[in-house]
């Protein structure tokens, strides 16, 4: 359960419920059109094969249990809306991980407290005494969140009769230490000391703890493990279990998962673990050794008293290298020897930056430590804010009033705001003295502001916009409005972030067309508020400005690479791959354009070497290496020793903007893991449930021995087409740089990429064109994972749903899960080879039904 949504409350409408339906072919809907007489699973991005609730929120798994046949999932759930808020405890229960029936909620928030994650157990000798031994009580454990105080406590509620309905344990909280930030606890039978096990997390110390008890009840700490591996965010739902080495029963390793956010693999969350010995109390992680990083051509290592031939603007660098953390400052560590840049001088509000010389590109990569904020670069920004572009201002906001605008609503009060309102984070970068904002009263207030009409004279209207990233489109948006003939022709949004920047629309083509502006809050959760000033039209288009704390290399006066901080001050390694740009002049320039939170960068140790650098991130290990697989957990006591795994497909950087409604969140599919020693070391394998295997459609489609060369082409034509599929496709290694499938591809160049790069031997899905990517800036982009060929080749399993794609790379040690959202009309599979040949040996592929009751 991620702290960060503990306050945000959500006030969704409802949308009627109907009868479960699947759709085997589904009209193309806008996702905001769902209405009330759709039929569930039926909706443009409903995942046919993965589970999802007829409607509104779900994040986490929670409590997964095998009992009397039925494999329980509960999950976290909002029965009020379809944002995070009101946690509870939804529950679907499954005969073979693949048909799922949902049943009604299972625990439920109160006027006291929210029901955040945990897991369930079978209390089969009735250490509780909340059954008996011959029909022995379900007892979920779960954090309960005080409402009135914020603390994270574990509790119990039990259930006699399979789950169905149950009761909170009057003797609640069982383990109270007084935090904010102690929550998730897996609770599981420890044979050897005949006793119950928890593994539970201290999420902002990056710490696991276990615990012991012999009735659920009492509690007794064993030991804690942490900080270890990645670190960048909250450490959040744990897990540990045995799994045999090899199917080697006389070797197990105990393996503890343990989710992160943000600091994930692919950005923001994702799912790490841990593989070790466990003694009955503590856990011991298997040493993996000190990193040495490739050697090289130091070209900058910041070690002199002034940055030599580097070059400042600005005032956050100061003079020269820092020792470290500067007046103010945390403690600042990772960097080597004395010195290193640091541009925290004077605090985070001063900005400049540092520049090398020109040098011409001889080696294949640019290994650097970075630490700092994180405000990634962004395509077409510029470095000052100059004076607006000429023109007609529309509203500057200035005054004290909103003149001939009108207002619906609480959120925007009686006149503009002047600047930062009360428990707001600072808002900078507005014009004179006012500005909309809309966080009058905080998020919860909602309203509209509507400008008169006016003419479309100019071919640009450029505005300052920040605040919520809710877009129109979809549900309860935060989003200024062009409205033309009673219809939304533009629209804007934040970044989820307090600082206004120049955003722009281009509307030469609605010249002599009369106008409105309409700022819309619509939206009660996180960042549900928008901060806009000094509208204007002009004929010249205003360009952003850098928000960005980050380092670039420039090649012919464009950024082509870039990093950023992860908002620490811990600096690790950063690589760039310069192969591209080989005999071409360079600079390198780190960048501090931010004034607010975290707006200050630390790098260190520029080095050309033939070999990339691993950060801490990139070498710790990862369940999945996607975007969307998060507050992974398996499931206890299932048949025959076997160990299911489940996660979230979904990801907190944009998981409360993704466009689906009447619900969203989904479930991956569940996976049988194992062991498997992959190149030397000891590897977490992933592997769809058997089950799924029983949705394929009789008649697969298959095609052997095709040879592509630089091109991309259909796959066995129309058969092959699809919206829900299972692909499996092995390739023999030629000579091709890069290679694999593309699917859900269509018109507008509407693909998802699911390749292998050779040069760098990694399996990626890039999802930049894969449908409706703008409703989030982290959303579009490539993930990899470090995969090497087995005799020359490489296996893929691929599945498709209307809205995702799960990859399984080699025997499943590289999995990538991504969500994507295609037009309905884009299906198409093909084949395809960069930069030379590579053999398709053989694709197999099956339409897959829906599982859905």
């Amino acid at each position: 359960m991620s702290s960060g949504r503990v306050s945000r409350h959500a006030r969704i409408r409802m949308i009627a419920a109907v009868a479960t339906v699947c759709a085997l072919s589904a009209a193309p809907l806008a996702p905001q059109a769902v209405a009330a007489d759709i039929p569930p699973h039926s909706e443009t991005y409903r995942p046919q094969f993965h589970f999802t609730p007829e409607k509104n929120w779900m994040n986490d798994p929670n409590g997964l249990v095998y009992d009397k046949g039925e494999y329980h999932l509960f999950y976290q759930y909002n029965p009020n809306g379809n944002s995070w808020g009101d946690m509870s405890w939804g529950h679907a229960v499954s005969k073979d991980l693949v048909h799922w029936k949902e049943l009604p909620l299972a625990l439920s928030h109160d006027d006291e407290e929210m029901v955040f994650s945990g897991s369930a157990v079978v209390d089969r000798d009735n250490t509780t005494g909340f059954g008996t031994k011959k029909d022995p009580a379900m007892v979920a454990i779960y954090t309960s969140y005080a409402k009135d105080t914020g603390i994270q406590a574990q509790s119990l509620a039990y259930s006699t009769d399979r789950g169905r309905t149950w009761t909170k344990y009057q003797g609640n909280p069982v383990l109270d230490l007084g935090s904010r930030e102690f929550r998730d606890p897996k609770v599981q039978w420890y044979a050897p000391t005949k006793s119950w096990l928890m593994t539970v997390s201290l999420s902002t110390e990056r710490k696991v703890r276990f615990y012991s008890s012999k009735n659920l009840k009492d509690w007794e700490l064993q030991s804690e493990f942490g900080p270890a591996g990645a670190t960048g965010g909250v450490w959040e739902c744990p897990d540990l279990f045995p799994l045999a080495v090899d199917g080697d029963e006389n070797n197990i390793k105990w393996v503890l998962v343990v989710n992160i956010n943000p600091g994930g693999i692919a950005g923001g969350s994702a799912a790490q673990y841990f593989v070790g010995d466990f003694d009955g109390r503590k856990f011991t992680a298997e040493d993996k050794g000190t990193y040495t990083p490739p050697t090289g051509t130091v070209v900058q290592d910041f070690e002199n008293a002034d940055f030599g031939t580097w070059t400042t603007t600005g005032t956050a660098f100061g003079d020269g290298p820092a020792a470290g953390a500067v007046a103010g400052q945390g403690t600042v560590d990772g960097f080597d020897g004395k010195g290193l840049a640091n541009s925290f001088h004077s605090g985070d509000g001063t900005t400049g930056t540092l520049t090398s010389t020109e040098f011409t590109v001889d080696s294949s990569y640019l290994n650097f430590k970075v630490g700092g904020g994180r405000h990634p670069h962004e395509p077409g920004t510029v470095m000052e804010q100059g004076p607006p572009p000429a023109g007609t201002v529309l509203a500057d906001f200035e005054g004290g009033g909103y003149g001939d605008w009108t207002t619906t609503g609480d959120a925007f009060g009686s006149a503009p705001a002047t600047g930062t309102l009360g428990n707001q984070q600072e808002v900078s970068g507005f014009l004179g003295d006012g500005l909309v904002n809309s966080y009058l009263n905080g998020d919860t207030t909602t309203g509209t502001l509507t400008s008169p009409e006016f003419t479309v004279d100019k071919k640009h209207i450029n505005f300052l916009i920040g605040g919520g990233n809710h877009p129109t489109g979809y549900a309860n948006p935060t989003a200024m409005e062009l409205v033309v003939d009673g219809e939304v022709v533009r629209s804007a949004t934040g970044k989820d972030g307090e600082a206004l920047d120049w955003a722009s629309w281009d509307v030469g083509d609605l010249a002599g067309k009369q106008a409105q502006i309409r700022i819309v809050d619509d939206n009660t959760g996180g960042w549900g508020h928008l901060n806009v000033d000094h509208i204007m039209l002009s004929d010249t288009k205003a360009q952003p400005v850098s928000q960005e704390t980050s380092v670039n290399l420039i090649v012919d006066g464009q950024v082509v690479r870039s990093a950023t901080g992860a908002n620490s001050e811990t600096l690790d390694w950063v690589s760039f791959d310069l192969r591209p740009y080989a005999g071409k002049k360079a600079k390198i320039q780190i960048v501090d354009m931010n004034n607010a939170g975290w707006g200050h960068i630390l790098a260190d140790r520029f080095t050309e070497a033939d070999t990339a650098a691993k950060s801490v991130v990139q070498r710790a290990d990862w369940a999945d290496y996607g975007k969307d697989y998060y507050a992974a957990v398996s499931w206890e006591n299932a048949p025959n020793g076997k160990r299911y795994m489940v996660g979230w497909m979904n990801n907190w950087d944009y998981s409360g903007t993704v466009p689906t409604s009447p619900w969203r969140g989904a479930q991956s599919v569940p996976r049988e893991m194992s062991l498997r020693t992959v190149d030397g070391r000891i590897r977490l394998i992933n592997k769809p449930v058997d089950g799924l295997e029983s949705l394929r459609q009789p008649h697969a489609v298959s095609v052997s021995g095709v040879t592509v060369k630089d091109t991309s082409k259909p796959l066995i034509g129309p058969a092959a087409k699809g919206r829900a599929l299972d692909i499996q496709a092995t390739f023999s290694l030629e000579d091709a740089d890069r290679f694999g499938l593309k699917v859900r591809t269509g018109a507008n160049g509407e693909e998802t990429v699911i390749g292998y790069d050779a040069t760098t031997q990694e399996l990626y899905v890039d999802r930049t064109r894969s449908g409706a990517v703008d409703f989030n800036s982290t959303f579009p982009g490539v993930q990899t994972a470090p995969l090497k060929a087995e005799n020359g080749k490489i296996k893929l399993r691929i599945l498709v749903d209307w809205s995702s794609v799960e990859v399984f790379g080699g025997s499943g040690e590289a999995v990538i899960t991504d969500q994507i959202f295609p037009d309905p009309a884009s299906q198409g599979v093909q084949v395809f080879a960069e930069n030379g040949t590579v053999k398709l040996d053989k694709a197999v592929v099956w339409h897959l039904d829906c599982a859905h009751d």
